[in-house]
Parts: structure tokens; C-alpha cells; sequence
């Protein structure tokens, strides 16, 4: 093929890339759910940690506060703040402590203030009770709330919803100053938003913390007040928008060195153009197989399916490493596919346990990386070799190569008891190092900053805001049987709290009480006959007129009547929030819960609440299971990995010495990383065992190819040139990932350039054959000196 072919042939490759990158991204769909990538829960406790962790209430709220200013500016602000975002369809609730309670009822559900409010479980709605209350509205009338009061007397003398917008109030509010929420320092006002969008949806979560900006900007003017915005949503976009940019910087450099790096390796500018090709098709083939198969990518599977992927840079350098003259590129690559085949395709198989995991990410990452290694293989061998001229010199012929191969030679190669004494070194320090061996803990993954941390606390400490590791949860076959069982508690909290063992609780119950309670306060209302004559006998002592009450009496008798309130009949309003977020129904079955601040005895609350059929559960120990069981299936995945991987080498090898001789490199190494890591006192986590199957496929070819050169020394420097380049470029890369502030990105960094490193060396020590020097100084190799 000419050069202007090969040049159009490019071409041409490119803008097949460009379309089908523009096809994949119109249909695609990205997915911000990290319950993809979590097991099935198997607890009570799991499963409300798993509805929880996308779509609770506690995922969606962010924390807001007003500083900078003195009170009366900042109370100006956090209500003009409050309006214009009350007014923005990405929030569902939008809360400052001002008009909570009456606000909270629209005028169609006032009547049902009756059915709500305890009041007359106790004490009838008598002659009696209406004179005591009428006489005490006319003292009211006479006090400074005379005037909040007045417009409520027609329709309600008793006050009852006045007593209910009290009762809804959270347990801990933070203390009130001209109408809104405050700290108890009295310098930052204080608001909650809850958003439309789920905790997991990290566009819909930028859309509100931007929303919430630019509402500010517009209420603060030009005072010089501040906004601090807290809560999961608030860190997802942090974290999202710190991750995008290190891995945008770290990705800018890796394409900077790789460039540089072929560049000075072949001396050809078309080199790094050309090898960057099968990775490019790598990536959109893989994209397009999960987009293709799964419903919605996540982007996980992206970020790190590319990062998986990266190893098939390694194929064209291989080819490029090999060319020599009086050799075509096909026949080149045709030599090599024995062996770049048998390492594709044993990390694809090793990849295929992951469909065992049951995890649905998981087997996204495994569709992703097999069809993204398994297309820059075939690119590599069927497609490159025709971009690629005919080779002018061979790197074997490299004095510098040849005096790097001679000074490696020297090094001792592992036999049996060197490596079998290294590994049981490993193992000691494995199996013996102290300290904690696996990392539980999900929020050691986050690299939300301890101030922030710190921050959040303390502003949920300040709102009231529930404790989120406890939580008590009662099952019900669906809303009215969960609203009954919880009833149940209602007694028991409030001694709990007199005897200190909680400082607050909250449930669906206290907005909404069940079917059955409202039906037994209808029961217990008077009938329009009976009212009429208690009202008239209550109102004749009192200066007010007999027909001043007729929107009362209307009111109690709809009350009578109506049918009984139901979550659904709370849809867009206020009440909805705090009945929502209380009250889960999943299909065939609900779930009551009782938030609670301030926990200090769970074995107290944990024994009142067995008694009534529910349960208190520890989200936190519930995180940990969690992750200890997905532990446990990627495990097993890599146990069965490795099982495949070594089957799939013995049929391509045939040679007993030979397997274990390719094999034991990456064994070794895999020894070795988690020997570092356990010694540097690093908890092991989910990423950094998933990245141990990236060390192990590069591993893998690094001996596969040192066994190809078998003890041709012109293979064995070829072999070395490639192996140099390669991992060159990877060590790099995962090294600034390593140094990453991101934890999972410092895990998968760590993890695979200790990989590489360790591989390399092993390689050298294990594979290679011995082979007669040649002297570096000969004619012939000073001839290819200039090439090198």
C-alpha cells in the first residue's frame, strides 16, 4: 500500500470512529445509580440502605447556610432565597422555620384537621370543652397574638390547627429569629431543601446546587453575606466535578507521554498517531456493547472501563517493536498473534467471572473490557498493519538496547526456591502485619474533606437534622398496616426521650394517622345536632354571637363524613415531603420508619421497638455487610479468574514448565502488591482487588512475550524494546493516579503501577532465556546505534 493510501486508509478509520462515537453518544444513557454496583440485600436493614442510598429523603437534602451578615440582612435573605426556590420545579421542599405549619395543610384538607390531630382521643368535643376554649380565645384576643388569631376564630375556635402546625414542628428545630431559622449563635440562618432529583443523580443534583447559587446572587444584592451548601448531593458534585478534573489531567498527561514516549521510541510521528487508533476502537466498541445489551451505562463502568482498557496500547507497540526490514507489517503480526492472542484471550476469560458476581455493574465492566480487548486485538492484527510503513531499520540493532539487555543478563534469574522463599515472604507479611485487612468503611472512600465533613455535621446538628446510622423500620403488606404498627410506638417514644435514651424522633404517623385511628375519631366527633347545641350553650356566656361559628360547625361535620385521608391524598403539598420520606412502598409491601437525633441507649430503644414488631436498624453495620459480601463474590470471581486464566495458557503453551514458568510472574507480583500495600498499613478495598486483574493481564503479556523470544537474542531485544515502551507509559499513568486525592482513583493507581513494576522485573527474572551476548561494541551493532 502507497503512502497516500495509507494516509486515506487513516483517514478513513477515523471517520468511521467519529460516526459511530456520534451514534453511541445519541443513544446513550448514562447512569449515576450506585446500586448497580451493589449485591442484592439480603437484610432488612441492606435492602432500606440500598432504597435509601438512590432515592430516600436523606440522599436528596441539602443543608443550607447564610453567614456574612447581621441577622436582620440574612433573615431578609433566607426567605427571598426560600420564595424564588419554592417557585423552581427541582425542589421538593424548601424549609427556613417560616409558616411551616399552617402552610403546610391547603384549604381543601383543612376539615381533616380532626382526623389529624389527637386532641379528642381523650377528651370529647363537649359544651364543657368548647366554653373553656371560647373563653380563653377572648383572652387571646386581648394579647399580642389577638391578631394572628382572629381570622382563624369562624371555622376554628378550638384552634386545633394551631395545635397540629406545634405538634409537626421537628423535635430539635434550631431556635427561630425574625421568622426563620438560626443557629444558636444567632449568625447563620438556616435552611433544608429537598430535591426532585435523586441522590444519585449527579445532573440533577448540579441543577439544584446551580439553582440555589443564582437564586442567592439575586437575594443576597450587594450585601456580603455567604452560602455554604451541604448534604450528599452537595458532595456527589464535588466529588464528580474534583474527579472529572484530576482524571482530565492525569488523561491530558498520559496522552502527552504516550505521544512523546512513541515518538522517541520509533522516531516517527505516525507512530503515536496510528497506535492510538485501536484504543479509540477499543473504547467505542465496549461503550457500544453495554449501551447496546444494558439498559442505561453507568458511569463507572465508563471512567473505569476505559482504565481497564488502557492495557491495549501495549498491542501496537508490540508491532511496532517488531517490525525490522525485509519483513512486511502483515507478516509481523502474523508472528506475533500466537502470542498477543493467547494474552487477549486469557484476560477476556479472566474478565468473564464477573457475570457470576450477580451485580449488574460489575457485568457491564466485564462486556465492556472483553469487547473492547478483543476489538483492539483484531484491529491490531487485521487492520494496523496497513497503516503502518515498511519497517527502515530494527530496534534489535540498537547498541544502547543492546548494553540495557547485557546489564539484565547480569541480573540472577528465580529459580523454584527463590521464588517459592519471595512468596512466603509475601505471605508472612500478608497474613502478619497488623492493623485492619479490609476497609469496610464506605465514607473512607469519599474524599469529601474533614472540614466539610465537619461542617456538615454541624449544621445538621443545628437543623435538628435525624441520625443517619440509626433507624427504627416496621414492615407492613402496605401503607395501612405500616401506619398501624408504627401507631404503636407512639406511646413508648416519648418516654423514651424523658429517659434520655433519644433527644427526638419523627414518623409518618405523627402527620398522617392510619385508616383506622381516623375512622375512630369520626366516630367520636358530635353530630350536627348535638354540636350546634353544645356550641350554643358554650357561646352564651361568652360576648361572642351564636352564628359566629357556622364555618365550625360545617367543618366538623365534612370532617364526619370525609373519606379518610391517604399518602396519595397528600400529593403536592408540603405534607407529602414528611410523609414520603417515612412511609416507603415498594410493591407488595411497606415500610414505616422512625428517624431519631440524639441516640444514646440503642439497646433501650432497640428492646421497646421488638416489642411492637419492629426493627432498629444499624445502617452503618448494614454498609459494611454489604460490602464484605460483594467482597466476598469478586473473590470469587478472581479465584475463578485465575483457575481460567492458567487453563486457558496450558492450551496455548502445552507445556508444563512453560505455564508455570509464564504463570508465575503474575502470581508472584499479585503476592507482592498486596504485601506492599498491607505493610504501608493500606486497608484493602473493592478497587484495589478489581485493579489486581489489570496487573495480572499485563503481567501476563510481559511473560507471554518474553517466552515468545524463547533465547533468539534478536526476539529477546525486540521483546525488551516493547516491554520498555509499554510499561513506560502505563507506570506513568497509574503512578499520577496513584497520587491522586481521590481514593478509589489512589487505589486503582497504587495498585497498578506496583503491578507493572513488579511484573517487569519478574518478567526478566523468570521468563527469559539465557542467550550468548554479542559484544556491544561490534561493527554491526554501532551500525544500528543511530536508530536507537
Amino acid at each position: 500500500m502507497t503512502p497516500a493510501r495509507r494516509i486515506g486508509f487513516a483517514l478513513l478509520w477515523l471517520a468511521l470512529l467519529a460516526l459511530a462515537g456520534w451514534a453511541i453518544g445519541s443513544q446513550l444513557k448514562l447512569s449515576g445509580d450506585l446500586r448497580r454496583f451493589m449485591p442484592s440485600a439480603q437484610t432488612p436493614a441492606q435492602k432500606l440502605l440500598i432504597d435509601e442510598l438512590g432515592e430516600g429523603p436523606g440522599s436528596r437534602l441539602l443543608l443550607i447556610a447564610l453567614e456574612g451578615d447581621d441577622p436582620a440582612a440574612l433573615a431578609a435573605q433566607s426567605t427571598a432565597l426560600r420564595e424564588r426556590l419554592s417557585a423552581q420545579p427541582q425542589f421538593k421542599l424548601v424549609a427556613n422555620g417560616a409558616g411551616f405549619g399552617l402552610e403546610s395543610v391547603p384549604e381543601r384538607l383543612r376539615p381533616y384537621r380532626y382526623l389529624l390531630s389527637p386532641t379528642f382521643d381523650a377528651q370529647p368535643l363537649d359544651a364543657a370543652y368548647l366554653r373553656d376554649q371560647l373563653d380563653t380565645r377572648v383572652q387571646d384576643l386581648g394579647s399580642p397574638a389577638g391578631e394572628l388569631i382572629e381570622p382563624l376564630l369562624a371555622s376554628d375556635p378550638t384552634l386545633e390547627m394551631l395545635r397540629l402546625a406545634e405538634a409537626w414542628q421537628p423535635a430539635q428545630a434550631p431556635q427561630t429569629l425574625d421568622g426563620v431559622w438560626f443557629d444558636r449563635a444567632g449568625k447563620q440562618a438556616l435552611l433544608a431543601v429537598e430535591t426532585r432529583a435523586a441522590g444519585f443523580d449527579p445532573t440533577g443534583q448540579q441543577s439544584a446546587i446551580d439553582a440555589i447559587r443564582g437564586a442567592f446572587e439575586q437575594a443576597r444584592g450587594a450585601s456580603a453575606s455567604r452560602i455554604t451548601i451541604s448534604g450528599p448531593g452537595a458532595f456527589s458534585v464535588e466529588i464528580g466535578g474534583r474527579t472529572q478534573r484530576e482524571a482530565s489531567l492525569i488523561g491530558s498527561i498520559d496522552s502527552l507521554v504516550f505521544i512523546a514516549l512513541l515518538w522517541l521510541a520509533y522516531r516517527s510521528w505516525k507512530a503515536p498517531l496510528i497506535g492510538g487508533l485501536p484504543l479509540a476502537t477499543a473504547g467505542l466498541a465496549g461503550l457500544g456493547a453495554v449501551a447496546a445489551i444494558f439498559d442505561g451505562v453507568h458511569g463507572i463502568t465508563v471512567a473505569f472501563g476505559f482504565t481497564l482498557i488502557g492495557v491495549v496500547q501495549d498491542y501496537p507497540i508490540h508491532l511496532f517493536s517488531h517490525q525490522r526490514p525485509g519483513l512486511s507489517p502483515w507478516a509481523s503480526a502474523r508472528s506475533l498473534w500466537p502470542t498477543l492472542g493467547t494474552g487477549v484471550a486469557s484476560t477476556c476469560i479472566a474478565y468473564l467471572t464477573f457475570f457470576v458476581s450477580g451485580v449488574d455493574g460489575l457485568q457491564q465492566l466485564a462486556v465492556f473490557t472483553i469487547v473492547g480487548l478483543a476489538t483492539a486485538a483484531l484491529a491490531t492484527r487485521f487492520v494496523l498493519p496497513a497503516l503502518i510503513d515498511p519497517a527502515p531499520r530494527d530496534v534489535a540493532t540498537s547498541v544502547r538496547l543492546a548494553r540495557v539487555w547485557s546489564a539484565l543478563a547480569r541480573w540472577p534469574r528465580l529459580g523454584v526456591t527463590s521464588v517459592s522463599l519471595i512468596a512466603a515472604l509475601a505471605l508472612a507479611v500478608i497474613l502478619f502485619v497488623p492493623g485492619a485487612f479490609w476497609q469496610n468503611d464506605l465514607a473512607k472512600l469519599t474524599p469529601v474533606p474533614d472540614a466539610a465533613l465537619a461542617r456538615d455535621a454541624q449544621l445538621r446538628g443545628e437543623l435538628g437534622a435525624p441520625d443517619v446510622r440509626y433507624i427504627i423500620a416496621i414492615e407492613g403488606r402496605d401503607a395501612e398496616a405500616a401506619l398501624q404498627a408504627s401507631e404503636a410506638l407512639l406511646p413508648e417514644l416519648p418516654l423514651l426521650r424523658q429517659r434520655g435514651a433519644i433527644a427526638g424522633y419523627d414518623l409518618a404517623a405523627r402527620y398522617l394517622p392510619s385508616i383506622k385511628t381516623q375512622r375512630e375519631r369520626q366516630r367520636r366527633l358530635p353530630d350536627a345536632t348535638n354540636l350546634r347545641a353544645a356550641l350554643d350553650s358554650a357561646v352564651a356566656a361568652t360576648p361572642f354571637r351564636s352564628d359566629a361559628f357556622a364555618e365550625f360547625l360545617d367543618d366538623v361535620e365534612r370532617a364526619r363524613h370525609a373519606p379518610a385521608l391517604t399518602p396519595r391524598d397528600l400529593a403536592d403539598t408540603p405534607l407529602a415531603v414528611s410523609v414520603d420520606g417515612l412511609l416507603l412502598q415498594r410493591g407488595d409491601h411497606a415500610t414505616a420508619l422512625v428517624s431519631l437525633s440524639g441516640l444514646h441507649d440503642p439497646g433501650a430503644v432497640a428492646q421497646v421497638v421488638r416489642k411492637h414488631g419492629g426493627q432498629l436498624l444499624d445502617l452503618k453495620q448494614a454498609s459494611e455487610s454489604l460490602v464484605a459480601e460483594y467482597r466476598g463474590r469478586v473473590l470469587l470471581a478472581l479465584g475463578l479468574a485465575g483457575v481460567l486464566l492458567a487453563a486457558a495458557v496450558w492450551i496455548a503453551l502445552r507445556s508444563p514448565r512453560r505455564v508455570l514458568r509464564v504463570l508465575a510472574p503474575m502470581a508472584l507480583t499479585t503476592l507482592l502488591i498486596l504485601a506492599v500495600l498491607r505493610g504501608l498499613g493500606v486497608e484493602l478495598n473493592l478497587f484495589h482487588l478489581v485493579s489486581l486483574i489489570l496487573a495480572a493481564g499485563l503481567g501476563l503479556d510481559y511473560a507471554l512475550f518474553f517466552d515468545h523470544a524463547g533465547d533468539d537474542r534478536a526476539e529477546q531485544l525486540r521483546t525488551l524494546h516493547a516491554v520498555i515502551v509499554c510499561s513506560l507509559t502505563t507506570l506513568l499513568v497509574f503512578a499520577l493516579l496513584g497520587l491522586s486525592s481521590i481514593p478509589v482513583l489512589r487505589a486503582i493507581g497504587a495498585t497498578v503501577a506496583l503491578g507493572v513494576a513488579f511484573n517487569f522485573v519478574l518478567a526478566l527474572l523468570i521468563v527469559r532465556e539465557p542467550t550468548a551476548m554479542l559484544d556491544a561494541d561490534t561493527p554491526d551493532a554501532e551500525a544500528g546505534d543511530a536508530h536507537a
